[in-house]
């Protein structure tokens, strides 16, 4: 795994997002916790952090790579509007699909999607690779998730392709707001 810290990040932005929309499995930090993710429309990277985390079922979220992505895709009611207004930043928003846009392995039987767009430089890296990546935390499934280097699971740490760090982060995970129907918070 290659450690990739932010001065390289500037340097290397191009070969990252490459890397990124060729499914490359990589965890980078956001604005609330570090994430593992690849092209979110690649069913072959998709699967294989399944694997990694040992999430057989429960949906992934996405960083989209737009507001104008997540209107394309997605249903947005009149009510919804003033939740993206509030993007970038650390929400996730869940809307039903209108077309397919994300690997079946995704969202697996839904017709629905989490997304999110960070009030982080990686939003800029997401929106330059013109693909949703999937946004989950860098743990296996009910474990403790990744705050710095010297906590990254050993399994996890063996399985990815790269990290892009920027030193410890002690967010919390964000925010999500159902708007699937009538606009609803779920606590975490």
């Amino acid at each position: 795994m290659r450690v990739i810290n932010f001065d390289e990040i500037k340097l290397e932005k191009q070969e990252i997002i490459d890397d990124i929309t060729e499914g490359k499995i990589f965890v980078y930090p956001t604005d609330t916790i570090y994430g593992i993710g690849c092209n979110a429309q690649d069913a072959v990277a998709v699967s294989e952090i399944r694997k990694i985390k040992s999430r057989a079922q429960n949906p992934f979220s996405v960083i989209a790579p737009s507001v104008k992505w997540i209107k394309e895709n997605c249903v947005v009611e009149k009510e919804a509007e003033a939740w993206l207004k509030k993007l970038p930043g650390p929400y996730t928003l869940i809307f039903k699909l209108k077309k397919d846009c994300v690997a079946k392995q995704v969202n697996p039987g839904l017709n629905t999607l989490g997304v999110r767009i960070p009030k982080h430089w990686i939003k800029d890296i997401v929106a330059a690779a013109d693909v949703p990546i999937i946004t989950t935390s860098v743990n296996k499934s009910g474990e403790d998730y990744m705050t710095s280097l010297e906590n990254i699971d050993s399994e996890i740490n063996g399985s990815v392709d790269f990290v892009l760090y920027e030193g410890e982060k002690n967010g919390k995970p964000s925010r999500i707001v159902d708007l699937t129907g009538k606009a609803k918070l779920i606590n975490r």
